[in-house]
Protein backbone atom coordinates (compact mmCIF):
# COMPACT_ATOMS: atom_id res chain seq x y z
CA UNK A 1 0.00 0.00 0.00
CA UNK A 2 1.11 3.52 -0.77
CA UNK A 3 -0.27 6.54 1.04
CA UNK A 4 0.08 10.05 -0.42
CA UNK A 5 -0.18 13.05 1.86
CA UNK A 6 0.90 16.59 2.62
CA UNK A 7 3.63 17.68 5.03
CA UNK A 8 0.98 18.89 7.50
CA UNK A 9 -0.66 15.44 7.59
CA UNK A 10 2.58 13.41 7.46
CA UNK A 11 2.77 12.26 11.08
CA UNK A 12 -0.90 11.28 11.33
CA UNK A 13 -0.71 9.41 8.01
CA UNK A 14 2.36 7.43 9.10
CA UNK A 15 0.74 6.60 12.43
CA UNK A 16 -2.63 5.64 10.92
CA UNK A 17 -1.09 3.55 8.12
CA UNK A 18 1.62 1.74 10.08
CA UNK A 19 4.14 2.77 7.42
CA UNK A 20 7.85 2.13 7.98
CA UNK A 21 9.09 3.68 4.71
CA UNK A 22 8.86 7.33 3.71
CA UNK A 23 9.61 9.44 0.65
CA UNK A 24 9.85 13.21 0.99
CA UNK A 25 9.69 15.35 -2.16
CA UNK A 26 10.08 18.95 -1.09
CA UNK A 27 12.18 22.06 -1.67
CA UNK A 28 15.86 21.69 -0.80
CA UNK A 29 16.58 22.92 2.70
CA UNK A 30 13.03 22.42 3.93
CA UNK A 31 12.82 21.16 7.50
CA UNK A 32 11.00 17.85 7.70
CA UNK A 33 10.80 16.06 11.02
CA UNK A 34 10.91 12.34 10.27
CA UNK A 35 8.22 10.44 12.20
CA UNK A 36 9.74 8.26 14.94
CA UNK A 37 8.25 5.12 13.36
CA UNK A 38 10.37 5.61 10.23
CA UNK A 39 13.99 4.43 10.55
CA UNK A 40 16.43 6.88 8.96
CA UNK A 41 17.55 4.21 6.45
CA UNK A 42 13.92 3.94 5.27
CA UNK A 43 13.54 7.66 4.53
CA UNK A 44 14.35 9.04 1.08
CA UNK A 45 14.56 12.85 0.94
CA UNK A 46 14.51 14.34 -2.57
CA UNK A 47 14.98 18.09 -2.65
CA UNK A 48 13.56 19.97 -5.65
CA UNK A 49 10.92 22.57 -6.41
CA UNK A 50 7.47 21.89 -7.80
CA UNK A 51 8.23 23.33 -11.24
CA UNK A 52 8.24 21.98 -14.79
CA UNK A 53 10.59 24.48 -16.46
CA UNK A 54 13.82 26.16 -15.30
CA UNK A 55 13.40 29.12 -12.94
CA UNK A 56 16.17 31.18 -11.36
CA UNK A 57 17.08 30.00 -7.89
CA UNK A 58 14.97 26.85 -8.11
CA UNK A 59 15.81 23.18 -8.59
CA UNK A 60 14.06 21.30 -11.39
CA UNK A 61 13.01 17.69 -10.92
CA UNK A 62 15.71 15.65 -12.67
CA UNK A 63 16.40 12.14 -13.91
CA UNK A 64 18.66 11.62 -10.88
CA UNK A 65 15.67 12.22 -8.58
CA UNK A 66 13.58 9.69 -10.49
CA UNK A 67 16.43 7.16 -10.48
CA UNK A 68 16.89 7.52 -6.71
CA UNK A 69 13.15 7.14 -6.17
CA UNK A 70 12.87 4.02 -8.31
CA UNK A 71 15.91 2.50 -6.58
CA UNK A 72 14.25 3.18 -3.22
CA UNK A 73 11.06 1.48 -4.44
CA UNK A 74 13.07 -1.55 -5.54
CA UNK A 75 14.51 -1.84 -2.01
CA UNK A 76 11.11 -1.51 -0.30
CA UNK A 77 10.01 -4.98 0.82
CA UNK A 78 6.30 -4.01 0.88
CA UNK A 79 5.88 -5.67 4.30
CA UNK A 80 4.53 -2.35 5.61
CA UNK A 81 3.05 0.63 3.74
CA UNK A 82 5.04 3.40 2.11
CA UNK A 83 4.11 7.05 2.67
CA UNK A 84 4.95 9.65 0.03
CA UNK A 85 4.58 13.33 0.80
CA UNK A 86 5.36 16.76 -0.56
CA UNK A 87 4.38 20.15 0.84
CA UNK A 88 0.71 20.20 -0.22
CA UNK A 89 0.07 16.57 -1.21
CA UNK A 90 -1.11 17.70 -4.64
CA UNK A 91 1.67 17.69 -7.26
CA UNK A 92 5.06 16.13 -6.45
CA UNK A 93 3.66 13.43 -4.18
CA UNK A 94 0.80 12.50 -6.51
CA UNK A 95 3.31 12.24 -9.37
CA UNK A 96 5.49 10.00 -7.20
CA UNK A 97 2.50 7.85 -6.27
CA UNK A 98 1.66 7.44 -9.94
CA UNK A 99 5.29 6.63 -10.75
CA UNK A 100 5.43 4.07 -7.95
CA UNK A 101 2.25 2.36 -9.13
CA UNK A 102 3.61 2.18 -12.68
CA UNK A 103 7.08 1.01 -11.60
CA UNK A 104 5.79 -1.68 -9.27
CA UNK A 105 3.07 -2.89 -11.66
CA UNK A 106 4.78 -2.85 -15.07
CA UNK A 107 1.88 -4.58 -16.84
CA UNK A 108 -0.85 -2.33 -15.46
CA UNK A 109 -2.43 0.27 -17.73
CA UNK A 110 -1.27 3.83 -17.08
CA UNK A 111 -4.69 5.36 -17.68
CA UNK A 112 -6.29 2.97 -15.21
CA UNK A 113 -3.76 4.00 -12.54
CA UNK A 114 -4.16 7.72 -13.30
CA UNK A 115 -7.95 7.53 -13.08
CA UNK A 116 -7.69 5.57 -9.82
CA UNK A 117 -5.62 8.45 -8.43
CA UNK A 118 -8.15 11.00 -9.70
CA UNK A 119 -10.94 9.07 -7.99
CA UNK A 120 -9.00 8.96 -4.73
CA UNK A 121 -7.86 12.59 -4.88
CA UNK A 122 -9.93 15.24 -6.65
CA UNK A 123 -7.07 17.76 -6.19
CA UNK A 124 -4.29 15.53 -7.59
CA UNK A 125 -2.28 17.40 -10.22
CA UNK A 126 0.82 15.26 -10.84
CA UNK A 127 3.97 17.23 -11.71
CA UNK A 128 4.25 16.78 -15.49
CA UNK A 129 8.06 16.88 -15.60
CA UNK A 130 8.42 14.16 -12.97
CA UNK A 131 5.96 12.04 -14.94
CA UNK A 132 7.82 12.65 -18.21
CA UNK A 133 11.16 11.69 -16.67
CA UNK A 134 9.73 8.53 -15.13
CA UNK A 135 7.91 7.67 -18.36
CA UNK A 136 11.29 7.70 -20.13
CA UNK A 137 13.06 5.80 -17.33
CA UNK A 138 10.40 3.08 -17.20
CA UNK A 139 10.10 2.75 -20.99
CA UNK A 140 6.40 3.55 -20.97
CA UNK A 141 6.72 5.32 -24.36
CA UNK A 142 4.73 8.43 -23.44
CA UNK A 143 1.77 6.56 -21.96
CA UNK A 144 2.34 7.88 -18.43
CA UNK A 145 2.43 11.47 -19.66
CA UNK A 146 -0.69 10.90 -21.77
CA UNK A 147 -2.52 9.37 -18.79
CA UNK A 148 -1.58 12.25 -16.48
CA UNK A 149 -2.70 14.73 -19.13
CA UNK A 150 -5.99 12.84 -19.53
CA UNK A 151 -6.96 13.31 -15.87
CA UNK A 152 -6.10 17.02 -16.16
CA UNK A 153 -5.61 19.55 -13.42
CA UNK A 154 -7.24 18.64 -10.16
CA UNK A 155 -9.68 20.73 -8.17
CA UNK A 156 -8.25 23.85 -6.57
CA UNK A 157 -7.06 23.18 -3.05
CA UNK A 158 -4.48 24.52 -0.62
CA UNK A 159 -3.80 20.99 0.62
CA UNK A 160 -4.78 17.58 -0.68
CA UNK A 161 -6.50 14.99 1.47
CA UNK A 162 -4.38 11.91 2.22
CA UNK A 163 -5.23 8.99 -0.04
CA UNK A 164 -4.28 5.40 -0.75
CA UNK A 165 -2.95 3.71 -3.89
CA UNK A 166 -3.31 -0.07 -3.78
CA UNK A 167 -0.40 -2.03 -5.20
CA UNK A 168 -0.86 -5.65 -6.28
Amino acid sequence: MIYVTSLARLHETVERSGARHLVTLINEGSQVIRPAAIPQKNHLFLGFNDITAPMDGMTLPAATHVDAFISFLEEWDRATPLVIHCFAGISRSTAAGFIAACALQPNRDEHEIAWEIRGASPSATPNALLIKLADERLGREGRMSAAAKAIGRGADAYEGEPFLIAID
